[in-house]
C-alpha cells in the first residue's frame, strides 16, 4: 500500500504494552490474530517479571485522578479481577518465565519484540526513587530473561507508564539498543533530560491510549476511532495499544481501527523501521517529566 491520500503521506506504528500475565496469555495471541489478517505488524513490549497489578490500588491514595481513570475506564472489568488483586490478596505470577512460548511466537509472526520492564508497577511507582544500581537490577534482569527466552539480546526497550529517570536513560544507553520508546511527544528525537543527552534514539507515542481518552468529553467505545481518524497526521503517527485493553474488551474496536487507517491510505511499519529511517537526522529534543490530560500522575513529553 503507497500509503497515500492527496499529497498526504501517513505512517501508523502500532506499539504494544504488555503489563500483566492475563495480557500476555490472552491478549497478545488475539492481537496477534488481528494484526495477521490485516496485514499490519507491530512492534511488543513484554513485561518480563512477576505480575504486581494489585499493589497500584496505592495511586489511589497517591495520583490525584487515578480512581477517577479507573471508573471511567472500567479498568476493573477490563482487566479482572484476579490481575486486580496480583500482588496483594493473590501471588504475583511470573509472566514471560510462564508464557515463553508466546513471546517467541510473536516474534515469529513477524513482529518486533522487546523488553517493557522486570515489574511494571514497581517501575511506574518508585523510579523517581531508584539509583543507578536499581535501574540497572530491575530492566537488567528483564534484558536478561528475555536474551534467554529469544536466544538474542533485545534492541528495544519502553518504559512503563512513560517514566523514566536520567539514571534509566544512562542505562539504556549502556545496552547498546537500537531505539527506543519512553516517551510522548511528536517526531524521533535524541533526548536530552536534565540538561545531557543521551544516546539512544527515541521514537515517541504521537496519539493518546485508550485509558487518557474513554469517558472524555463524549469518547466512548463506539466512536473512539474517530478520534483517531482525527488524529491522524502526514509523517509518523505512532499509536501505543495494550494487551489487555485492545487484545481483550476492545479487541473488535481496534480491528475496525486498522481497516479504517487502512482506508484513509495509511502505511504501517514497525518502530524499528521507522528508526532505522531516521536515525542519522534525527534532531536533539528536551524530554522531560510533566502532565498530560487523561493521566494521572507525571510522564515523559517531548520539549
Amino acid at each position: 500500500m503507497a500509503g497515500q491520500t492527496g499529497n498526504n503521506m501517513f505512517e501508523v506504528a502500532i506499539k504494544v504494552d504488555v503489563d500483566t500475565y492475563a495480557g500476555t496469555r490472552d491478549g497478545v495471541p488475539r492481537l496477534i490474530e488481528i494484526m495477521e489478517r490485516a496485514g499490519v505488524r507491530g512492534t511488543f513490549y513484554f513485561s518480563m517479571g512477576p505480575d504486581n497489578s494489585g499493589k497500584a490500588i496505592r495511586r489511589v491514595f497517591t495520583r490525584k485522578g487515578f480512581l477517577k481513570k479507573m471508573i471511567r475506564t472500567g479498568a476493573p472489568s477490563a482487566y479482572g479481577l484476579r490481575t486486580m488483586l496480583y500482588g496483594t490478596l493473590l501471588p504475583a505470577p511470573q509472566i514471560a518465565a510462564s508464557f515463553p512460548g508466546i513471546l517467541r511466537e510473536t516474534a515469529a509472526a513477524g513482529h518486533e519484540t522487546g523488553v517493557h520492564c522486570w515489574d511494571h508497577v514497581l517501575w511506574h511507582d518508585y523510579l523517581g526513587r531508584f539509583d543507578a544500581a536499581r535501574v540497572k537490577s530491575q530492566l537488567g534482569r528483564g534484558v536478561e530473561l528475555f536474551t534467554e527466552i529469544m536466544g538474542k539480546k533485545p534492541v528495544t526497550t519502553a518504559a512503563p507508564g512513560w517514566t523514566v529517570s536520567a539514571a534509566s536513560l544512562a542505562f539504556q544507553d549502556s545496552l547498546g539498543l537500537e531505539y527506543c520508546s519512553d516517551g510522548r511527544g511528536y517526531a524521533p528525537f535524541y533526548p536530552v533530560f536534565g540538561g545531557k543527552r543521551y544516546r539512544t534514539l527515541q521514537i515517541p507515542s504521537t496519539w493518546p491510549t485508550l485509558d487518557e481518552v474513554l469517558g472524555e468529553g463524549g469518547v466512548t467505545a463506539h466512536n473512539v476511532n474517530d478520534l483517531y481518524l482525527g488524529r491522524l497526521r502526514d509523517g509518523l503517527n505512532v499509536h501505543t495499544v495494550h494487551a489487555e485493553m485492545e487484545g481483550g474488551v476492545m479487541s473488535s474496536s481496534f480491528s475496525e481501527l486498522l481497516a479504517r487507517l487502512q482506508g484513509a491510505g495509511a502505511r504501517f511499519l514497525t518502530l524499528g523501521e521507522a528508526a532505522a529511517a531516521v536515525k542519522d537526522r534525527a534532531p536533539d529534543a528536551p524530554l522531560s517529566m510533566g502532565e498530560l490530560p487523561g493521566r494521572a500522575g507525571l510522564v515523559a513529553i517531548q520539549g
